[in-house]
């Protein structure tokens, strides 16, 4: 079992393998050149998979596999299925922003991959386009009905931009419960990579928008996820994460590792400490002690609020 410095059951590991996207969504990375980061900065998937056999041996119970977008990287399915292979018990999910699904869907669940979180920001296509600059909402649809059809497990991502998509998060939330998806609208993350102009909304300004249309209920919050779940009327439950916030810290039990080596214990945590060379010598418990140095240090609220503007490259941890 990994335990953090403040007696938090950590089984939850995020894996980063690719910092590429092929978006350049305005909150994200909008001005970032589409260029390739060269394999020797990255671990391989055999050097990745090392790590992730050790950390589920140590008591990670449920891996998400991100980037960027995952899908870029070559042989994705490869990776999925040595972890399956290894534990096929193993909550295994990817999010994505459905682009190349259509193409791979059928490999990824074939593979073992259970659930998948797409982000889907606009059901119109000029809007989607303006979002990540370029024409994607067609082809995002076609892979979101394509994973569906193959049987994973889906989940929607959104994130209100003041003055882009704000008049939409109706829509997405009907498109979403009509088909039998959870929704999750996500307040913008300031930080340093994204447009300077955008402009995200507060949870209470979604709920707002929302509450014109329907009525709903705030639930209590169980597990660990950071989402605060809403309940209409009629059952279907959405949630809002709110990243200015703290109080799903209590219950963090997440760490991530990016493509170069790096973990990370907190999303808003600059700290980190590399586990590159380790792995790439096969040392393995300098791996797990590198792990557990990271745990302990591992903060017991998130160092961020809604006047700061964060550093973190997301498209390299994978929010």
């Amino acid at each position: 079992m990994l335990v953090d410095g403040h007696n938090r059951v950590v089984d939850y590991l995020r894996v980063s393998v690719t910092e590429r996207c092929n978006f350049r969504c305005q909150y994200c990375m909008p001005e970032k050149p589409f260029s390739w980061v060269p394999k020797e900065n990255l671990l391989s998937y055999e050097e990745l998979f090392k790590f992730v056999q050790v950390a589920i041996d140590e008591g990670i119970k449920k891996v998400r596999i991100t980037g960027g977008e995952p899908l870029l990287r070559e042989g994705l399915e490869h990776f999925i299925k040595m972890i399956y292979d290894y534990k096929n018990d193993i909550d295994l999910a990817l999010t994505s922003n459905a682009y190349l699904l259509p193409q791979a869907a059928q490999k990824l669940k074939s593979a073992g991959l259970k659930r998948i979180n797409i982000s889907l920001d606009s059901l119109k296509p000029d809007v989607a386009a303006k979002i990540a600059q370029k024409d994607v909402l067609s082809t995002v649809l076609k892979g979101i009905q394509t994973a569906h059809d193959v049987g994973l497990k889906i989940k929607i991502n959104c994130v209100p931009m003041r003055g882009v998509n704000d008049t939409e998060l109706v829509d997405i939330l009907e498109f979403c419960k009509q088909r039998g998806y959870t929704v999750r609208f996500i307040e913008f993350m300031e930080n340093q990579h994204a447009y300077s102009g955008a402009k995200g909304y507060t949870s209470e300004e979604i709920q707002a928008i929302i509450a014109q249309k329907y009525n709903f209920k705030k639930l209590e919050r169980t597990g660990s996820s950071p989402s605060q779940d809403y309940i209409l009327d009629d059952g279907y439950v959405f949630g809002i994460i709110e990243p200015h916030k703290d109080d799903f810290c209590a219950t963090c039990n997440r760490v991530r590792l990016t493509a170069s080596g790096v973990l990370i214990p907190c999303l808003y945590f600059e700290d980190a400490q590399s586990i590159k060379e380790a792995i790439k010598n096969n040392d393995i418990d300098k791996a797990v002690a590198i792990l557990k140095e990271v745990l302990a240090n591992k903060p017991e609220k998130n160092k961020w609020s809604a006047d700061d503007t964060s550093s973190r490259a997301f498209y390299e941890t994978g929010g």
